[in-house]
């Protein structure tokens, strides 16, 4: 299970209205995200699940396409060649709010909020080939539950055995306060896939992602408030973790630093909005990173022997990045520090994820969630 933390002092007060329907109220949140799980290594067992998985996508892909690029073909022909192999996945999202009360600055997300959390989400993976469509929506009013979840804790059994829903392939999430005991203090963590037996439709209720009610779009979580937080911890619920995890091997993350689109010959990746199809191909020299990013540090370079500066703006260092549609992976010619991570950057400064993390959390969803 992963999490995120702002390490600061959560002084509440009642603030205006905002955008999205949020009252809320943390004032001086010290400008940073740590992850409680950072020390964890992926296990041998489901990396070898996934590895296996990945060759065979990888092969299916290149095969639908050739990796040639004949100009016999047109775009739209090559276009659809790759759809038949890995097709948008389709997830249904049941929202569950926990409030205190019936207020905004205790957790009482309006419809407006809760349809941005959703947009943000497609907006965010809609390039790595995940679409979600928000299956219910549910109020809870508890005191405790808002206050007092965290990972491990009483409060959050019996907040998830009440109320999960769906199966293995369906994303629960959970809107709380963070404000005692294990979860004080944090952003949001999530469950990884791989608890779940490969080829099951079925999974625990413990399943999910928890975030901090104040972090969807237009919240009052400064720097946190566009909604990658939900999008951070769906990336791990689709088996992705952080981007610095194996510092500057680069081979903690279960994506290798090898995995990064630069021009060439290899992998067919469609650009948005109907642009030109552009070919590229996996450089072996990316950035690897050593330890998270706080904030928006452009130019950072924590492994000054590996090629290329952080890769800040990922939606799994703090930020996330999208691996590509299987319609569309990622198309512009990117410098490394235009890739979404899953590091701990502000949300204004995750952007994307790379060409390897997509197409893990393809093969992972494929395989322990029956995307």
């Amino acid at each position: 299970m992963l999490f995120l933390s702002k390490l600061s002092l959560l002084s509440l007060a009642v603030v205006a209205l905002g955008p999205s329907g949020v009252v809320g109220a943390i004032a001086k949140v010290k400008d940073a995200r740590r992850c409680g799980n950072e020390g964890s290594k992926p296990e041998a067992a489901s990396e070898a699940v996934i590895k296996q998985a990945t060759v065979k996508l990888s092969a299916a892909i290149a095969g639908a396409h050739g990796v040639s690029t004949s100009s016999s073909s047109s775009p739209d022909g090559q276009r659809a060649a790759v759809t038949s192999v890995v097709a948008t996945k389709q997830i249904k999202v049941y929202f569950h709010v926990i409030r205190k009360d019936n207020t905004a600055a205790g957790g009482n997300l309006s419809p407006r909020a809760i349809a941005g959390q959703i947009a943000a989400l497609n907006a965010d993976f809609r390039a790595s080939g995940f679409n979600f469509t928000l299956a219910g929506t549910d109020f809870t009013t508890n005191r405790d539950y808002f206050e007092s979840v965290g990972p491990g804790s009483t409060q959050q059994t019996a907040m998830k055995n009440k109320l999960y829903k769906g199966g293995a392939s369906d994303l629960n999430i959970y809107s709380v306060g963070f404000l005692k005991g294990a979860g004080k203090g944090l952003l949001g963590y999530a469950t990884l896939p791989f608890s779940i037996s490969p080829n099951s439709r079925t999974a625990n209720k413990d399943d999910g992602v928890v975030f901090l009610f104040s972090s969807v779009p237009g919240g009052t979580t400064a720097n946190y408030n566009l909604g990658r937080t939900v999008t951070h911890e769906t990336g791990h619920w689709l088996g992705l973790y952080h981007t610095f995890q194996g510092g500057c091997t680069g081979s903690g993350s279960g994506v290798s630093d090898s995995e990064f689109i630069v021009p060439g010959s290899y992998g067919l990746l469609f650009s948005p909005l109907g642009s030109p199809l552009t070919f590229f191909t996996l450089s072996p020299k990316a950035p690897a990173e050593a330890s998270p990013a706080y904030g928006c540090p452009t130019g950072r370079d924590s492994c000054p022997s590996s090629p290329g500066f952080d890769p800040i703006k990922n939606f799994s260092e703090s930020s996330t990045s999208s691996l590509t549609d299987a319609r569309t992976m990622l198309t512009n010619n990117s410098s490394s520090s235009d890739l979404l991570t899953v590091d701990y950057s502000y949300d204004s400064c995750m952007t994307q994820f790379t060409p390897g993390q997509a197409l893990r959390m393809v093969a992972a969803s494929q395989q322990y969630r029956r995307l």
